[in-house]
């Protein structure tokens, strides 16, 4: 077997045996196979494609090229989530908690953030002590005792997909749906996960711009998990403004325990009981969507799964006296309000350009290995289709460093647009995929 043979033969439009790809993906890891002959391989894909069993196919060669997580010691049905990226987007710090706190244990595994999407780790160790390294026994361990775990991904995990991304990201072959899905779904499956819910972004902050290629992305992915034999359900919701109101590492923090004290309502909230639902539902814990639903949002509204989150905090070492003092959170020195410049109706809040302020800052970071500043970030005081009067309160920044002002608040400005005449809010969930297709979501009152 040649891997020349089976470039020309991907880019000739032919499918690959799941020996093929076998063979590309375990010589590529080893070493065998030079980065420009797998640069050409994916740029093959891009243009080609790849069929479902193709994907499926690559998807669990990457699985196989690293260590996989034997989760088969946690008592019950291990649910895993994940979203594709967002911006203010706090839902693992709320579902995490939540759905434990519904019986449904929680073994996840999250990354940090990178560019304008912020990272569960990162967030996280806002927290003052708390831990996200914790050994495989040590992890098991925890979520038997109290139900939930939240740790930092380990790095043996599929190194298939840190090699073939790298190439991908510097040969403009990202932007491809069976190299995207096999990426997170292997990922997913070597994390031992029994059933899988995913978040589809969609909009101006997401990966996927269009709603249309969204719901493909959805499609591959439930597709992947289906024939890897992990029930596998994807919603796919809106990314044209931030999910949350608060953007960076502490602030999004705060936001999530005010979810869990019933003090803060909207998206976010909404969100997290929907993707909670699915999981309780996948896990077996409930008849139905709405029955689900009221399972969550009984636990939210009696704190219960605010103590969850206690026990967590405590687990991990961290400061649980927090969730009743936010001040012990990491602060900012200065804060700047900006005021709106234009009266009308919000038309527009790109969340990408709100995440590049906000990166900006500090708080999130260019390259892998860069610092951030876990206390900058910015809140913002409205969502699409409110009104603001002239010099109304818009957002607030929260800044370390004067110096880095002046190009942040170019961002903001670029975020926000002002219309005359009234808006519509957009839709917060699209649609949802099941291994059945797509289907129509009624989860939001």
């Amino acid at each position: 077997m040649r891997t020349t043979d089976l470039i020309i033969k991907k880019r000739n439009g032919y499918s690959l045996t799941k020996e093929e790809i076998e063979f590309l993906v375990h010589n590529f890891t080893q070493g065998n196979i030079p980065d420009y002959q797998m640069a050409a391989f994916c740029m093959a894909v891009y243009f080609r494609g790849m069929d479902m069993e193709e994907t499926t196919n690559l998807t669990l060669a990457m699985v196989n090229s690293g260590e996989t997580i034997d989760l088969t010691a946690i008592k019950g049905t291990i649910v895993d989530k994940h979203s594709t990226g967002g911006v203010a987007d706090t839902t693992t710090l709320v579902l995490a908690p939540l759905v434990a706190a519904a019986g449904v244990p929680v073994a996840k595994m999250s990354g940090r953030g990178l560019g304008h999407t912020g990272g569960t780790i990162d967030k996280l160790e806002s927290i003052p002590g708390f831990h996200t390294i914790l050994s495989k026994e040590a992890f098991i361990e925890q979520v038997n005792k109290i139900g939930v775990a939240v740790v930092g991904q380990s790095g043996a995990l599929v190194p298939a997909d840190k090699k073939i991304y790298a190439l991908r990201d510097v040969t403009g072959t990202v932007d491809s749906i069976p190299l995207i899905a096999s990426s997170i779904m292997s990922k997913k499956i070597a994390a031992g996960a029994q059933a899988i819910v995913l978040d589809v972004k969609t909009g101006s902050g997401a990966f996927m711009k269009d709603t249309e290629e969204a719901f493909r992305l959805a499609e591959t992915m439930v597709g992947i998990g289906t024939r890897a034999g992990r029930e596998t359900v994807a919603i796919i919701s809106d990314m044209n403004e931030p999910l949350g109101s608060a953007i960076g590492n502490a602030l999004e923090v705060q936001e999530a325990i005010e979810v869990l004290q019933g003090k803060v309502s909207g998206p976010l909230r909404e969100l997290s009981l929907g993707l909670g639902s699915y999981m309780i539902l996948a896990a077996g814990k409930a008849k139905d969507f709405a029955e689900a639903k009221g399972i969550l949002t009984g636990l939210l509204e009696e704190r219960r799964a605010l103590a969850k989150m206690k026990e967590l905090i405590e687990a991990q070492h961290g400061n649980p006296e927090v969730l009743e003092n936010l001040t012990l959170l990491p602060q900012a020195r200065g804060k700047l309000i900006v005021k709106a410049w234009a009266e009308g109706y919000l038309a527009e809040i790109d969340a990408q350009a709100l995440g590049l302020a906000a990166m900006v800052l500090g708080a999130g970071r260019e390259t892998k290995d860069a610092a951030i500043d876990l206390a900058v970030g910015l809140k913002v005081h409205g969502r699409r289709g409110d009104y603001f009067k002239l010099d109304q309160p818009l957002l607030t920044l929260y800044y370390n460093e004067e110096k880095r002002m002046a190009e942040a608040m170019k961002y903001v400005r670029e975020a926000f647009t002002f219309s005359p005449s009234k808006v519509e809010k957009n839709p917060l969930i699209y649609g949802v995929v099941t291994k059945k297709g797509r289907e129509s979501y009624n989860g939001l009152l």
